[in-house]
């Protein structure tokens, strides 16, 4: 077991996303949305890089076999949105083979079956043309971009309904440690308001307008 990745687990992208700002590392893929509502992945970071097809066409999507159970698959198609790289016969076989979900720089389609064998999947959009011939993986498991935030094989990626995290590796203890103590003062100031006390003087106690303050 990953304890680092089921300490995760437990938080959300917002608290996780505090804590990053707190030491100034920006972590948050823009743009990347959960197709559906109601998912939530958290896992180490297989990365893919797609290139533009030449002369060379190469393949779309044979490293799914790499990949581990429990780990989420991040696809850096540099944005487009005019080809997919995610549909639904890698969907269906991702879920079989427990991987936690799939993130993509870039856009999905398949959408009524994916949604049906509800696997997890985030990206900028969807759109039905084929990715075939149009690009190619370049790169297995090297370091990539999800909307300009690095991502290297083994970050931590958490996503949820607000979107999608990166947390590099080596930060992943401080970050955690930052991010349970932002959510506990945040369940603090719920419970002092249901005590009868003013959302102002909850916030006051719990020092909340600095949670994510940068350290100097």
């Amino acid at each position: 077991m990953d304890n680092l990745v089921e300490r995760f687990k437990k938080l959300d992208t917002t608290c996780v996303s505090d804590a990053m700002d707190k030491i100034g590392i920006e972590c948050s893929a823009y743009g990347v949305k959960p197709v559906r509502f109601g998912w939530k992945i958290c896992g180490r970071a297989f990365t893919v890089h797609y290139a533009p097809c030449g002369a060379v066409k190469g393949n779309v999507g044979d490293f799914l076999d790499d990949v581990e159970p429990g780990q989420v698959v991040v696809i850096d198609n540099a944005g487009r949105d005019n080809c997919t790289v995610w549909g639904d016969i890698m969907a269906k076989t991702a879920g079989k083979m427990g991987i936690a979900g799939t993130v993509i720089d870039g856009v999905c389609r398949d959408i009524p079956a994916v949604l049906a064998c509800d696997y997890p999947i985030y990206s900028k959009g969807y759109y039905m043309r084929t990715g075939k011939d149009r690009v190619y993986v370049d790169g297995v498991n090297v370091p990539v971009t999800l909307s300009d935030i690095p991502v290297y094989p083994g970050d931590i990626i958490l996503g949820d309904d607000s979107g999608v995290i990166v947390v590099p590796q080596k930060r992943g203890e401080e970050v955690a440690q930052i991010a349970e103590d932002i959510d506990r003062k945040e369940q603090e100031i719920l419970k002092l308001v249901e005590e009868g006390h003013s959302l102002k003087e909850a916030r006051a106690t719990t020092g909340y307008h600095h949670l994510q303050t940068k350290i100097q």
